[in-house]
């Protein structure tokens, strides 16, 4: 009997598929942090093929092609798409044990009803098959999202995007909620006071301002804050090396902006000094209008210098970092909740040796004011794995209230990757299965079901309130 990937799949006990089939499957995906571009939503756009669905921006994918010998002509470069995905496909053999083998045959099972496995052998009839239904009008972007019970997706948005596309989308009334993410990076890269004043321009454009003083910067940024507002946004993100939480002065602060605005370089202090103010009043804004912040943590970026050049940045380039966390991380949140300005937050951490600071931190600043107001949030990126996530779940539980998680992500820009919250939802299960029948827990499965839900769907639904946007 063929056991790979059936209905029992990672569920390793009769109590654990009790939990997954009777009790989280059927639950309605709440989305809150993806890359998915809104525009694609709007337009309700059929994909031409599968390489434009499944390959394009999917840097998990080409960092495992380049790992297998693939021509960069094949990943990022000229290629066809049927060539590219011809490539892929006789790479896919070769992932077994990388969590891409397992998404892979799941996205094609759920989406296409393949239950082939893909390979070389079996890709000009799975390409076929697949774009043959890519053209159907119940396999639109929408209903791409819409067969996955989505309820709500909040998309990643720099603070001069425009939000039509969520506007149009909401106009539409589409059954999904689409929202934007506030995402402040470029606001603050003052690595780089080039990119950064090419920012500024662009800012007082849209705003209609001259920015020559920190406080007309904030001002016209806290425009766009309000702007998000008004379009439904109460999440906002940050993808940081880590936390940055420098003493700082008004003066020096200004002193430092004057400094960006003539493009004078600044030093690793300034740029530090910087940031932590940043990241302060975004902080504030966040806690005055109720939002949920979110804070990435411990990625190595753009290692590659010469991949950089060649392709860009965001194309698998990017690795985990070993930064010290857990000391401006503490300040940065205690600054906060001293003043009662900490709103809910999520701290994502990619470096696995980092879990239990994480946790143990976040258990620092919970005020008994919102459950899990604080939250060691889900496995992210390189550890959004079986072992990822079974060690960020145990981690949780070690430490803090893992009831009160709110669940899963996808933080991916493919309109194939929901079924990465069915992954999580057995790997959760098989968990407290496995201590049901060892006799660790209660069999009692009604509780046991409730909880299971409730960090699958209940918990994020009333952490976010996304109901009421």
């Amino acid at each position: 009997m063929n056991t790979f990937l059936n209905d029992d799949f990672l569920l390793h006990t009769p109590t654990a598929k009790r939990l997954y089939h009777d009790y989280a499957a059927k639950m309605p995906i709440i989305d809150y942090h993806c890359h998915l571009p809104p525009n694609e939503i709007a337009d309700d756009i059929n994909f031409e093929n599968l390489t434009a669905v499944w390959l394009n921006g999917d840097h998990y994918k080409w960092r495992a092609m380049r790992a297998n010998g693939v021509n960069e002509s094949y990943i990022t470069g000229g290629k066809s798409d049927k060539e590219k995905f011809d490539q892929w496909a006789a790479t896919v053999p070769y992932t077994l044990r990388n969590p891409l083998y397992h998404w892979t045959h799941l996205e094609l099972q759920r989406y296409f009803n393949i239950h082939d496995r893909l390979s070389a052998a079996t890709a000009s009839d799975i390409y076929a098959h697949c774009n043959t239904m890519l053209q159907q009008k119940q396999n639109s972007v929408r209903g791409l999202i819409t067969a996955r019970n989505v309820e709500t997706i909040c998309t990643t948005d720099d603070p001069l995007d425009n939000l039509e596309h969520h506007q149009k989308i909401k106009k539409d009334g589409f059954g999904t909620k689409v929202l934007p993410a506030f995402r402040p990076d470029k606001a603050m890269q003052a690595d780089d006071v080039i990119a950064l004043n090419t920012y500024i321009q662009r800012l007082e454009e849209i705003s209609d301002s001259t920015i020559s003083r920190f406080e007309e910067y904030l001002s016209a940024l806290k425009k766009r804050h309000n702007y998000f507002a008004a379009n439904g946004c109460c999440v906002s993100d940050h993808g940081l090396e880590h936390m940055y939480a420098e003493d700082y002065t008004d003066i020096e602060i200004n002193a430092i902006f004057s400094k960006i605005r003539s493009e004078q370089m600044l030093s690793s202090m300034e740029i530090a000094k910087f940031k932590s103010a940043m990241l302060y009043t975004f902080a504030v804004w966040d806690h005055e209008k109720g939002w949920v912040q979110q804070y990435h943590i411990g990625a190595l970026r753009n290692n590659s210098s010469r991949g950089l050049r060649q392709a860009g940045p965001d194309t698998g380039r990017d690795s985990i970092g070993d930064f010290l966390q857990g000391i401006s991380l503490s300040r940065f949140l205690d600054k906060l909740d001293k003043e009662d300005r900490l709103t809910k937050t999520i701290i994502y951490n990619l470096n696995p040796s980092d879990n239990e600071l994480i946790a143990t931190m976040a258990g620092n600043f919970n005020d008994g004011s919102i459950a899990g107001k604080i939250q060691f949030g889900s496995a992210w990126w390189f550890l959004d794995q079986k072992d990822g996530m079974t060690k960020q779940l145990n981690t949780l539980s070690n430490m803090g209230l893992l009831s009160r998680l709110v669940g899963m992500l996808t933080d991916s820009r493919s309109f194939l990757s929901f079924p990465r919250h069915e992954y999580f939802r057995r790997i959760l299960c098989n968990l407290f299965g496995d201590d049901i029948e060892n006799g660790e827990l209660p069999n009692d499965l009604e509780w046991t079901g409730k909880i299971i839900q409730d960090i699958c769907y209940y918990n994020a639904k009333s952490y976010f309130d996304f109901d009421k946007k």
